[in-house]
């Protein structure tokens, strides 16, 4: 069962879990209170001092790291293998939907911003960064030292890139608000939940992101 949740967890839409607060503020008291046999969390969007405070008080924590496809996949079934749950069909399904894919014979090198004000856009060793690479995206920024480094406008214009790809979230890019800040690069908007998030969305991920990167903005 389900104690609790994050006010960020959006999916089923009737969620009945407790909410606890949000990754970066999670009220810790509430989460203790729950008595949970095991609270999962990701070593990239929970801090390290609300960890330390759930394993003080007695609970069991569970850590992923998920930087590629593959870790996604390995992760999954660790935390479906904790909490006791079968292997679902939709893991299945996510992983022979990606075995199936073929990156276009034409790479495109493209800018991906996550945030604006200030700007910020992926970098190395990022989930999202992966996803892209095995549908032929090469991310500009894919070598920097920084996982989401902050870069000017000016820059990321200037960068060469062919293609800026805009997802709704974390930052709610949309027809109206990002693609302006790129006037002479095709830019992409694509469904962040299918570009970030590993569950059931990575089964039907391939064919949604590819569409999306062969559509262009008609501002653009």
């Amino acid at each position: 069962m389900l104690a609790g949740a994050t006010r960020w967890c959006t999916h089923p839409a009737d969620l009945g879990a407790a909410r606890i607060g949000g990754t970066k503020n999670p009220d810790v008291e509430a989460v203790v209170a729950l008595r949970p046999d095991l609270v999962v969390a990701n070593e990239e969007e929970n801090r390290e001092p609300d960890l330390a405070a759930l394993r003080t008080a007695g609970l069991e924590v569970l850590v992923t790291e998920v930087r590629t496809l593959p870790q996604a996949f390995g992760e999954l079934q660790r935390v479906l293998s904790a909490c006791g749950v079968p292997r679902p069909r939709w893991l299945d399904d996510a992983e022979a939907a990606w075995d199936a894919v073929e990156p276009d014979a034409e790479p495109r090198r493209a800018v991906v911003p996550v945030w604006r004000r200030p700007w910020m856009v992926l970098g190395r060793d990022t989930f999202a960064g992966d996803l892209l690479a095995r549908l032929g995206v090469d991310n500009v920024y894919a070598a920097h030292p920084d996982r989401y480094p902050r870069i000017p406008l000016d820059e990321l214009n200037a960068a060469g890139a062919d293609l800026v790809v805009l997802p709704d979230e974390p930052y709610r890019f949309g027809a109206d608000d990002g693609p302006e800040a790129f006037p002479a690069i095709p830019a992409a908007l694509v469904d962040g939940r299918m570009l970030t998030w590993y569950g059931p969305s990575l089964a039907a991920a391939p064919t949604v992101l590819r569409a999306a990167l062969r559509r262009r903005d008609p501002a653009a």
